[in-house]
């Protein structure tokens, strides 16, 4: 089976690739610097913000059983300073990419009876706080998008769902909250940890494969208990 994996050079794109990797699927990750990566079988370059370069990508992508949509970013400022080519282009990258990525796999999908899509969200998209109108617009609609999805296409064999992590040891975490905020988040979190890029990477492997027979339409959060303290 293919999966495709975007955002996979680094982070849970990467640990996520690694993880279908070491259980023999053919993996096909997408990042959008140009490099060569020793965990997928095949590397594509995109960047998602560029609508010509997106559909050039669509064009030629073919024959994905599992996709997992977990390219992102994430611009923070007080909403009245937002700069709408900043908002624009998160909504371009966090939501449209995976729209239009979906709507070229799907029906693949639908012809073989089967197909796992594995959405990736965020506690911001569950809550939110200042300075997260962006990013929370984007994930509070991907799993908006998710649950169409899943309703649409369960009876084709084809199981959606959203994952929303929270707080995850990577470079954008440590870039955006810096060591001072990461220690004050902490108390808000029940475990006192940031969690492991493998942690969701074995959640996102469970949703996209065979071992996932019946969830579809849910956001499963994986945030050490933040959401829900």
């Amino acid at each position: 089976m293919r999966v495709l994996v975007t955002g996979a050079t680094r982070g849970i794109g990467k640990a996520v690739c690694q993880k279908f990797k070491e259980n023999n699927y053919t993996v096909l990750g997408v990042g959008t610097t140009q490099c060569k990566l020793d965990y997928v079988d095949e590397y594509l370059q995109c960047d998602f913000s560029d609508c010509v370069q997106l559909e050039n990508f669509c064009s030629i992508i073919k024959d994905v059983d599992i996709l997992v949509n977990n390219a992102g970013i994430n611009i923070i400022d007080k909403f009245c300073d937002i700069n709408p080519q900043d908002f624009s282009k998160v909504q371009q990258i966090n939501l449209y990419a995976p729209f239009r990525i979906s709507q070229t796999v799907i029906p693949y999908m639908i012809k073989n009876g089967w197909g796992r899509i594995v959405n990736l969200s965020s506690v911001w998209g569950k809550i939110s706080k200042e300075g997260r109108a962006s990013y929370s617009a984007s994930k509070f609609a991907i799993d908006g998008m998710t649950v169409a999805m899943a309703n649409e296409f369960a009876s084709q064999g084809i199981l959606c769902n959203s994952v929303s992590p929270g707080f995850i040891d990577t470079e954008m975490t440590w870039k955006n909250l810096k060591a001072s905020g990461v220690e004050k988040i902490l108390q808000s979190v029940p475990i006192g940890r940031l969690a492991k890029v493998e942690e969701v990477a074995r959640l996102i492997y469970f949703l996209g494969t065979n071992e996932n027979t019946y969830i579809s339409g849910q956001n499963i959060s994986i945030d050490g208990g933040f959401t829900r303290a």
